[in-house]
């Protein structure tokens, strides 16, 4: 009956047809202007992306509009690359699927007078960086520790790292009870000053390459050095122990098991500032013990692995081009990633938190982090996105503001290039100044 009505009133008033009519070519026209803007856009891109910067090397990248769905511009999108530290933005997102506000620091059984604990994979633990006590207050209270050490189900090092890499800064050993960082801080700024105080006599002095013995926590160290070092330790129960029993003053027994029954959970520091380090700095430690620390929340038995295959199979079911994923960090030249799969996770995020919060995860172009020199606004950031960088690779996804006030989502990959990066670097500040001054 209702139709009938307003089928009367359209005849009985032509204008309002009319005025129909008029609208309907104006959304046509303006339809056809869009995608005809989007056509140049892409072609401009395209333009850019076959000049001789881009020449001999292997790039893909896509451009997608999260309000209107539209991919405004692709090229090799749905090709395999090496991510680097793109594969931090999939570590934060299975985090923000699994891990609360608040970073589960260990798991703990109270039984008589002894505190059984086992490790959750947390980072923060004496870290220099977060300052954070919360275990260490925790454990003090105890009138018997006992410290399990054996849910830990995987390696020290990730699949395909660089062996050499052993003694650089970015590239600890992963563990389930990680203790200051799993790194050891020498500096002799004012006085010889080394985090942990366990290793002082460990310190030997010396100018050679490498920092530290390769099967030995030995550290060499420059004295006419003025800046802070940061070496690898191997890490092993018995040192695990030993760390805690010095940090908290009591004597610690290590056990094979838990006993049976519920496992509490202490939380530690807020989970945000660890993402922010891990984004902000490229933090590859984060980033490998957030995976495993997520995989705590679904298993006992704790491995990177267990987080990796969950959110594959649950949160990202849907990506048409599954990724190779082996690590956290994007250390593992093993790693392959597309820019379409990378793109179908930034659009998650944003589709599942608050701006505010999304961006203050990612550096900010001119502003902090990673892109501090980088894609600089004037004079607010317009790029707030996840670099990765190695030999041959520079990596960029994450969010793009326009100056009509849109936000795009994008995913740019290089590999395979043998000219300068800050090359790259500025072709591609070419092709996001375009978008953000014409779309």
């Amino acid at each position: 009956m209702e139709k009938i009505i307003i089928s009367k009133n359209l005849y009985a008033h032509p204008l309002s047809m009319n005025r129909i009519i008029l609208i309907f070519s104006l959304s046509l026209v303006l339809a056809g202007c869009s995608a005809s803007r989007q056509r140049r856009l892409h072609k401009n891109i395209v333009t850019i992306i076959n000049s001789r910067q881009f020449k001999n090397q292997f790039t893909g990248y896509i451009v997608f509009d999260p309000i209107t769905k539209d991919t405004i511009s692709n090229y090799n999108s749905e090709k395999y690359f090496l991510p680097a530290s793109n594969t931090k933005i999939f570590t934060l997102y299975t985090a923000l699927q699994l891990l609360a506000d608040r970073i589960p620091s260990i798991k703990y059984i109270s039984q008589n007078d002894t505190l059984y604990v086992e490790g959750t994979g947390d980072p923060s633990a004496l870290h220099p960086f977060f300052k954070d006590s919360t275990l260490l207050h925790f454990l003090k209270k105890a009138k018997n520790i006992a410290l399990h050490l054996n849910n830990f189900d995987g390696n020290s090092f990730g699949p395909g790292w660089a062996w050499e890499d052993y003694d650089h800064y970015y590239a600890p050993e992963r563990n389930s009870l990680p203790l200051y960082g799993n790194v050891t801080f020498i500096s002799n700024i004012d006085s010889l000053r080394i985090i942990p105080s366990y290793f002082k006599d460990s310190i030997v002095f010396s100018t050679a390459a490498k920092k530290r013995k390769l099967h030995q926590n030995v550290f060499y160290f420059d004295s006419l050095r003025k800046d802070t070092l940061e070496v690898p330790i191997i890490t092993y129960a018995n040192l695990t122990k030993e760390l805690l029993e010095t940090a908290t003053h009591k004597k610690i027994e290590l056990v094979s098991e838990m006993p049976a029954g519920k496992k509490e959970v202490l939380y530690g520091i807020l989970s945000d500032s660890l993402y922010k380090r891990m984004m902000y700095e490229s933090d590859n430690f984060i980033a490998e013990q957030l995976l495993i620390v997520s995989s705590s929340t679904l298993n006992d038995t704790i491995n990177s692995t267990i987080a990796r295959d969950h959110i594959l199979v649950n949160q990202l079911s849907n990506l048409r081009q599954p990724p190779r994923w082996v690590d956290g960090s994007g250390l593992s030249r093993y790693n392959l990633f597309t820019p379409e799969s990378m793109m179908i996770v930034l659009q998650k995020m944003y589709a599942e938190l608050p701006k505010d919060r999304l961006f203050s995860l990612f550096p900010a172009g001119g502003k902090k982090g990673t892109l501090i020199d980088l894609f600089k606004g004037n004079p607010k950031p317009y790029v707030f996105a996840k670099s990765g960088s190695m030999g041959n690779t520079y990596c960029l996804s994450g969010y793009l503001l326009t100056n009509s006030g849109k936000t795009l989502i994008f995913s740019f990959m290089n590999n395979h290039y043998r000219q300068s990066t800050n090359n790259i670097k500025k072709e591609m500040t070419s092709i996001f100044e375009l978008l953000r001054d014409t779309y």
